[in-house]
């Protein structure tokens, strides 16, 4: 017997709203806040930056109803955020540390995408790092590599595109 997922069984419509209602102004139905894009808190040590981006569609359209989770953990800083993005130009940010390990992790849930994508983002900067991380060099063809590379747009900013198919499309791992 073959088992087919169900239109109960994808994500969404308002993705957004049903993991981080505060990006929709309403109140969390936990009564507190959930994870949100801010992953420090003033006493955290370590370099803050920036990551920004759009979730993009085959046609490179951004889309609007996304969620993006990141986790990220080293010997100095633990922790991991959510964020909706904008409903008019679909970028998500991240204020977090720039972690000692050469990678972040990044969940995908979106409207229409019948399971969550996992993928890693990899800076730029961090040339030695990504030459001996063992998950970046395996993938191949190598050119696709760049697709887990957040540009550098200045002092503690970054830019990390997620191409969901088409030309440029983002690695995703099968966990």
């Amino acid at each position: 017997m073959t088992r087919r997922e169900t239109a109960s069984q994808t994500a969404g419509p308002f993705v957004h709203i049903g993991l981080l209602p505060e990006a929709a102004g309403l109140a969390s139905p936990f009564g507190r806040a959930t994870a949100g894009p801010r992953l420090w808190t003033d006493d955290t040590p370590g370099e803050r930056i920036v990551i920004e981006g759009q979730v993009l569609d085959g046609e490179g359209a951004p889309l609007t109803d996304v969620l993006v989770e990141i986790w990220q953990t080293d010997l100095a800083f633990s922790a991991w955020g959510r964020s909706a993005a904008a409903t008019d130009t679909g970028l998500f940010r991240f204020e977090t540390i720039k972690p000692q390990v050469a990678f972040i992790s990044v969940f995908i849930l979106a409207r229409g995408i019948n399971l969550g994508l996992h993928t890693r983002l990899y800076f730029e900067d961090e040339v030695a790092a990504n030459a001996a991380d063992p998950v970046l060099n395996r993938i191949e063809p190598a050119v696709r590599r760049s697709t887990l590379i957040a540009r550098l747009q200045g002092p503690g900013s970054y830019r990390f595109d997620i191409r969901l198919q088409g030309e440029g499309e983002t690695v995703f791992f099968d966990l």
